[in-house]
């Protein structure tokens, strides 16, 4: 993504308040899903984490205690996520409608599940769910007016 669309990171500095809690930034939200059902002490280390970074690092380093189904789950954990980081802040809504039907990238050379990987060949995960939630926004849009 481009960097004047930064607001799509889960490292942008928006907070979401998701599951009962108002989390520092998606990534920090998103790295504790990880943990709520295994190691709910983990969860708490992620939300006090000073940067996002630091919380990606932490969940990267004990993966070995994500639940087994991790991989099924993780796209729909992440959609919800940025849902709620879409309502909850109108600047990200208006830059996602600013994007238009344009494909929306993320652009990881080091995550091919996330990003579109270092040969430009990969998954593309979170640029899928911005274009989802941008459909339902615009859908929703249309409806409401």
């Amino acid at each position: 993504m481009s960097e004047s669309f930064s607001v799509f990171s889960n490292f942008s500095s928006f907070q979401v308040e998701w599951r009962g809690r108002v989390w520092p930034t998606s990534e920090h939200a998103y790295q504790a899903a990880h943990f709520f059902d295994t190691a709910p002490d983990f969860v708490e280390k992620i939300f006090n984490f000073r940067s996002a970074h630091d919380a990606f690092k932490f969940a990267k380093a004990n993966g070995n205690k994500a639940p087994k189904n991790w991989e099924e789950i993780k796209v729909g954990i992440m959609d919800d996520i940025c849902k709620h980081k879409l309502l909850q802040h109108e600047y990200v809504q208006r830059k996602l409608l600013q994007t238009g039907n344009l494909p929306l990238v993320e652009d990881s050379p080091y995550d091919d599940c996330w990003g579109w990987g270092e040969n430009h060949d990969g998954r593309n995960e979170l640029g899928k769910v911005w274009m989802r939630l941008r459909d339902w926004l615009n859908k929703n849009q249309q409806t409401n007016s």
